[in-house]
């Protein structure tokens, strides 16, 4: 059986008109309040494709949310990010009503053009996490987000003057501020599935530098970790960063320079061989990490304990 295409949704006005919804007050972003959508989704399961951002506070009891191949329940208070080109869908139980609640704003990549936010907006990572690490608000998180999202909505449907630009993205920049903030809360609130996270990691670091792979293979990715632990990797990053002070690629770094510690401490393995041994094609990038580790050269640390 021939798998069905997602459906591209290019604009936003395109994306009103298929849910039952008159034109946007303004093209490039829309709030919409997802209890007034009139048209039913008829499909059982039904996956989209946008050109555009979204940001949607959703939930939507008997369906679950899909991101590739991982799914959430609608029925918390969670909110989803989602970066033009990504494909979701939905999965909805059949012969039955579904009733959204929450909202959803919309903006195209053209109303970033010519601002900062343009460029800063691919530092927000969660754009880029997968749906089962949305992040899940309490009442008054989801009250502060709220109130912004309904300033947006209030400013795109005033008169618009040479002020709604920088307005709107000033209010898109503060809700995105907010919601950093509200993901290191649940970086650190939620500790047990974190340290759960971690635990997991040091042992595949643990098995991956035991298995002599380093030689043959050198460091492993971010993204060969990430989806080895069924994360994404930027969740993983933004957690590390969190709990640890480091990056996903600072801490592989630092696993990696304390294997170095110990073979220089502990064998009689030239340097070269030790450089080999972790994965490096060249003494001089082995010994530029070291020393930029621990302030000395690989053969002066050897040295200082003799």
């Amino acid at each position: 059986m021939t798998k069905k295409a997602p459906n591209r949704i290019k604009t936003i006005t395109e994306y009103h008109r298929l849910i039952g919804l008159p034109p946007p007050a303004h093209p490039l972003v829309s709030l919409i309040d997802l209890s007034t959508v009139t048209r039913s989704i008829t499909e059982v399961s039904v996956s989209f494709v946008f050109d555009f951002y979204s940001i949607s506070l959703k939930r939507m009891p008997e369906a679950k949310f899909k991101y590739g191949q991982q799914t959430s329940d609608f029925d918390e208070g969670v909110l989803f990010f989602m970066a033009p080109g990504q494909v979701f869908g939905m999965e909805l139980k059949k012969d039955t009503i579904h009733r959204p609640t929450g909202w959803m704003i919309l903006f195209h990549p053209d109303l970033l053009w010519n601002t900062p936010l343009a460029k800063n907006i691919k530092r927000y990572e969660f754009f880029d996490y997968s749906v089962y690490e949305a992040l899940y608000l309490s009442d008054k998180e989801e009250a502060t987000l709220t109130a912004i999202a309904r300033y947006i909505e209030q400013e795109y449907q005033a008169n618009t003057d040479q002020f709604t630009q920088n307005v709107i993205i000033a209010q898109l920049e503060l809700l995105l501020s907010y919601a950093e903030r509200f993901y290191q809360r649940q970086f650190i609130t939620r500790k047990a599935a974190s340290h759960e996270i971690l635990s997991r990691l040091e042992d595949l670091l643990t098995t991956y530098f035991n298995s002599g792979a380093l030689a043959t293979q050198g460091l492993p990715s971010v993204a060969y970790i990430a989806e080895t632990l069924h994360i994404s990797p930027g969740y993983l990053s933004g957690m590390l960063k969190s709990l640890t002070g480091q990056t996903t690629q600072q801490h592989l770094h630092n696993r990696l320079i304390e294997l170095a510690k110990e073979k220089l401490s502990t064998t009689n393995l030239s340097v070269s061989e030790i450089a080999y041994e972790l994965g490096f094609e060249h003494l001089q990038s082995f010994s530029k990490l070291f020393k930029h580790k621990t302030r000395l050269s690989p053969l002066a640390f050897r040295q200082s304990f003799n």
